[in-house]
């Protein structure tokens, strides 16, 4: 009996020797601390010419508008002040469509006014082209009448502008953000200042001074007469005189 006690407890002793060891007590991790989330980084300046980039089909606008300057003008006008621009951009085949040679016979100054002409100095939405008053001032200057009027009118959604030379219409939104709008067109806009220059006025004729008055007054018809009868009496008197003479000169003869 003792024998089988002992032989038990040591059966016992060996299965638990032989046993899977505990696992080991890992600590947990510490959580990662996480960077404070960047604020989104402010937008780029307005640049005219990345938005016609992007739209595409404007390449000869854009050439035009760096090689005049303006698209530097239109840089600072609407990064450095809160003054609205509307622009009217002619596609590539608005510019194909020009008689040929059209844009080399342009001096640089009227290239500039040109592209200036394309421009209004004021942002402008599609639903205010129902109410503006025309005819529109742009950058190209004086609206009169032979020089840089642009005229536009709108019926239903079709927004119609013409220069005096061109009738063309808005054929889409290019671009609009409530200080910029660029709107295409497919015509160029020519003005009359520079495709159909008027002749400059004739100067008024110089008034008649005074003196020139009185000079005539003095070669006036009543000034002839009188000097006619003056003649007249002249030669009534040398007459007068031939024939006494004669007169003595036969009475000689017959003596």
């Amino acid at each position: 009996m003792l024998f089988f006690l002992l032989h038990t407890s040591c059966s016992t002793l060996l299965t638990l020797a032989q046993g899977p060891a505990a696992a080991p007590v890992v600590a947990p991790k510490a959580a990662p601390v996480l960077a404070p989330a960047s604020s989104p980084a402010p937008p780029g300046p307005t640049n005219v010419t990345k938005i016609l980039e992007k739209a595409g089909q404007f390449s000869t606008f854009i050439r035009l508008m760096k090689a005049t300057q303006v698209a530097n003008q239109l840089l600072g006008q609407l990064n450095n002040t809160n003054n609205g621009i509307t622009i009217f951009a002619p596609s590539d085949s608005a510019f194909s469509s020009l008689k040929s040679g059209t844009l080399n016979s342009l001096s640089d100054e009227q290239k500039v006014e040109l592209i200036q002409f394309h421009i209004i100095p004021t942002y402008l939405s599609s639903a205010q082209f129902q109410t503006i008053s025309n005819p529109l001032r742009t950058q190209a200057g004086d609206s009169a009448d032979g020089k840089f009027p642009l005229n536009v009118t709108s019926s239903g959604d079709t927004v119609n502008i013409t220069s005096g030379l061109t009738n063309t219409s808005v054929s889409g939104t290019v671009y609009t953000d409530g200080q910029l709008a660029v709107y295409q067109i497919d015509r160029v806009l020519q003005p009359l200042q520079i495709f159909d220059p008027r002749p400059p006025a004739p100067a008024p004729a110089p008034a008649k001074s005074k003196k020139k008055k009185d000079d005539d007054v003095a070669d006036s018809p009543a000034d002839d007469s009188t000097d006619n009868s003056k003649a007249v009496r002249l030669t009534m008197g040398n007459n007068v005189g031939l024939f006494g003479v004669t007169a003595i000169v036969i009475a000689l003869i017959s003596l």
